[in-house]
């Protein structure tokens, strides 16, 4: 079975647990609606082979086995119109959803990293930007990465200047639960932070900013093997970027969260269809 027939088989079963569409047809006759789960799998396939969404479906016309996956055939694909006007209505905690479904599929340990990265916002006319204030250039993305599977268990991102401290405890609150450490660099360094990580049975593992000789004898206890692991952020934002792209092709700023949001989840299904 090739790579890309397993991930459609993964994303198929994810995307069916995901809206509870376990035997609905994909594709009803008699011009009924598709299945919310082969919408999914249409956008996943979409990302995972790098292609705009015209591309996607001519491609996909000619992989019937990969249809089949879905149960879809070449006749019942949709305008690429309608699959852009699809992803414009898939709310993003559904996508969430996903992620997490498919961080699963690497049996998380409890011990995870957070960092933060840039991806651009695909350039778009002078007169869209003037029309829309599309200013902002890039767009920053905060990651949860479990150390020991590498698998991003959550995602962050926003437009706006908001400090990494701010954005780390946010994303850490909504994991605290399945986490045992959470190790980052000094750009999280805030006492609040771990001292809530703390309340929630979370061990930081946070660097402090140093202007005292405690902040020195703290840092060195802290620097052991679950700390160094924290550059496995950095090694996962180099996949998605290299594998996936570094930019967002979304026009509007909710629409390119959600397109994150799903390039992590295929991160996530890659990884665990490759090993």
């Amino acid at each position: 079975m090739s790579k890309i027939s397993r991930f459609t088989s993964k994303v198929v079963q994810l995307a069916k647990n995901a809206v509870g569409g376990q035997g609905e047809v994909a594709a009803p006759e008699g011009g009924g609606g598709f299945a919310e789960s082969a919408v999914l799998s249409l956008h996943f396939l979409r990302v995972y082979l790098e292609k705009s969404y015209r591309e996607a479906l001519d491609l996909l016309s000619e992989m019937p086995h990969i249809l089949g996956e879905i149960g879809l055939e070449a006749a019942d694909l949709p305008h690429y119109s309608t699959l852009v006007k699809w992803f414009d209505r898939i709310k993003t905690a559904l996508w969430r959803v996903l992620l997490r479904h498919s961080a699963q599929l690497h049996d998380p340990s409890g011990h995870a990293a957070i960092d933060a990265t840039f991806f651009d916002r695909e350039n778009a006319s002078k007169h869209y930007c003037r029309r829309t204030n599309y200013r902002v250039q890039t767009l920053k993305t905060t990651a949860l990465v479990d150390t020991d599977s590498h698998a991003i268990l959550d995602v962050h991102c926003t437009t706006e200047k908001t400090h990494d401290t701010q954005l780390g405890w946010q994303v850490a609150r909504r994991n605290a639960g399945d986490l045992a450490s959470l190790a980052a660099d000094k750009g999280y360094d805030w006492m609040d932070s771990r001292e809530k990580l703390r309340e929630e049975g979370v061990r930081p593992l946070i660097k402090h900013r140093e202007f005292r000789p405690i902040d020195h004898a703290h840092n060195a206890r802290i620097d052991g093997p679950r700390y160094r692991q924290r550059a496995m952020c950095e090694t996962v934002f180099s996949t998605i970027k290299r594998t996936l792209g570094d930019t967002v092709r979304a026009r509007t700023w909710y629409g390119e969260f959600r397109e994150l949001v799903l390039m992590c989840a295929v991160y996530n299904i890659t990884q665990a269809v490759n090993q």
